[in-house]
């Protein structure tokens, strides 16, 4: 099972969206600044988690996401 997140920064309200297989691992590797693209924004908090059943859908969902209308849809 693979997951689509969006989180987003505490700092400015940026949104980062990304896929994983464990969701709060991750998260926590962004908070700890594991991430260089997001080191800078610390504390994230999760936005929105979609399921979705492999590892191509999740791929599709994320680059949809990370698209202008996408991250409109997030906000």
């Amino acid at each position: 099972m693979y997951y689509i997140y969006a989180i987003v920064s505490e700092v400015d309200q940026r949104i980062y969206v990304g896929f994983t297989t464990d969701v709060q691992k991750r998260l926590k590797e962004h908070n700890s600044g594991k991430t260089t693209s997001t080191k800078g924004y610390r504390p994230w908090n999760i936005l929105v988690v979609e399921e979705v059943t492999n590892r191509e859908e999740a791929r599709k969902r994320e680059k949809y996401l990370k698209s202008g209308i996408g991250k409109e849809d997030l906000k």
